[in-house]
């Protein structure tokens, strides 16, 4: 069963959760023509700190030219070879709901080196219901699915309460690199990459610092108020 490629050994967890980051930023760079860029420019492009950047890079043996920078088609292709997206991933979505829907029909996947290839769900009544251009297949069909499709990559989009049975018996078909969307805590054993997307706590982190934010206002409000009161008193 193919597997996503490696990163080089050595490479930090916090560098490769960056070279997304960076690749965007080039594809975005490349798409308006732009030949060669700073790594100045391409850390405030991205998002990170310049020096972060160039360190990040270096893992890749990619330093760039002194007083030229980075070229920028070279540089994204080394980032998608090296994150392994120069290869076409077949993709599994199991959960065939409104999220499932969704990130079935999301057109981004193939022009990064993904492809939806199969799509699973528990209830019978939506088993060869055609979503995306895929006939949904029936979970007891899992099996099947997985060695057809040759899958590399298996996205959770259940409810939460069956997440963990859907991740064990994914596990169990060797699949290693899973991507979780329910809203739960899965568990994996050691070899398994396993990322969390979890929508509800992203809300909720924004809501804190939106909280935060309109408390600042309101005490600036306050503080303008006192300043008012004795300038009138005074």
């Amino acid at each position: 069963m193919a597997q996503p490629a490696p990163i080089p050994r050595g490479v930090p967890e916090a560098t490769v959760a960056r070279l997304p980051l960076y690749l965007r930023a080039l594809t975005a760079l490349a798409e308006r023509g732009v030949a060669t860029v700073s790594s100045d420019e391409l850390a405030e492009t991205a998002g990170v700190n310049s020096a972060k950047l160039r360190k990040d890079l270096s893992y890749l043996g990619s330093y760039g030219t002194r007083g030229v920078g980075y070229e920028v088609e070279f540089l994204q292709h080394q980032i998608s070879r090296e994150i392994g997206l120069t290869q076409d991933w077949p993709v599994l979505i199991v959960g065939i709901g409104n999220l499932g829907h969704a990130l079935s029909n999301y057109g981004g996947f193939a022009s990064r080196g993904f492809r939806i290839a199969a799509l699973v769900d528990a209830d019978p009544q939506r088993t060869g219901e055609e979503v995306a251009g895929l006939k949904v297949r029936h979970s007891d069909d899992l099996d099947d699915v997985v060695k057809e499709f040759n899958i590399a990559i298996a996205v959770i989009a259940t409810p939460a309460h069956a997440a963990q049975a859907v991740c064990d018996r994914l596990v169990d078909l060797g699949i290693t690199s899973i991507l979780n969307f329910a809203p739960a805590v899965v568990q994996v054993p050691e070899g398994v990459d396993l990322r969390k997307v979890d929508l509800s706590t992203e809300l909720q982190i924004l809501a804190y610092h939106e909280q935060r934010k309109n408390g600042a206002a309101l005490a600036l409000t306050a503080e303008q108020a006192v300043e008012l009161a004795k300038a009138v008193g005074g």
